[in-house]
């Protein structure tokens, strides 16, 4: 009988069990601070993301297209991924930005590698939600914005909704309801890509996305 067999026979041979208990977080809830409303929340995202070197503008849900258009021409960007069949993808190609070719994910990434990789100046993705406590961008990855949007190009662009920022990763997933619905992909993004050397010596864009641009998206109207 080979080890894998051994191990195998044990599991099936094995008396179904209870579930395990889940554990008590209220000591752990309430040794962290608070979120005393949205705005506090707003904040303390705004604050954790810059300080992992990302930028943050505040727009409306009507006039983000244009700010992403301003913010992308004063860093050169020519080409923009992004999803066509999302909301808001139908919504940027809408407005048609000038001086930006917006270039649609239409194709398995080995059709294209080469322009992927070395044509495309930025992306765009929508973030699900966001933590406040970590300055963390949730993303849900799939067939219309896959992980290789958020990945490869050199910039970062995500729309965040400013209604969609929780306390922290359980408020996340307890609000969102993972347990039941969860993707297959989960990806939480604090910044620009980084890396560090045995000398702990940090340095950013090493990989990944150098830059991170979060258009903080509130209700229009809303005072911010």
């Amino acid at each position: 009988m080979s080890a894998r067999d051994n191990i195998l026979g044990r599991l099936r041979r094995a008396p179904a069990g209870s579930s395990a208990p889940l554990p008590d977080l209220a000591p752990w809830r309430a040794s962290r601070p608070q979120m005393a409303d949205a705005a506090a929340g707003i904040a303390r995202f705004r604050a954790n993301m810059e300080a992992a070197h990302a930028e943050v503008h505040d727009v409306t849900s009507d006039d983000w297209p244009d700010r992403l258009a301003t913010l992308a021409a004063a860093k050169g960007v020519h080409t923009l991924l992004f999803g066509a069949d999302t909301r808001h993808g139908v919504q940027l190609a809408a407005r048609r930005p000038t001086g930006m070719q917006l270039v649609p994910y239409d194709r398995s990434a080995d059709l294209w590698r080469d322009q992927l990789f070395d044509g495309i100046d930025a992306s765009i993705t929508a973030a699900t939600s966001a933590i406040a406590d970590t300055g963390g961008l949730v993303l849900w990855p799939d067939a219309h914005e896959t992980r290789l949007m958020s990945l490869v190009p050199p910039i970062h662009f995500v729309l965040l909704d400013a209604a969609r920022i929780h306390a922290d990763l359980h408020a996340a997933m307890s609000a969102e309801r993972w347990a039941t619905r969860m993707p297959t992909n989960v990806v939480v993004i604090s910044g620009p890509s980084k890396t560090a050397d045995i000398q702990q010596t940090l340095a950013y864009g090493a990989h990944g996305p150098r830059e991170l641009i979060v258009l903080l998206c509130h209700a229009s109207g809303v005072q911010r």
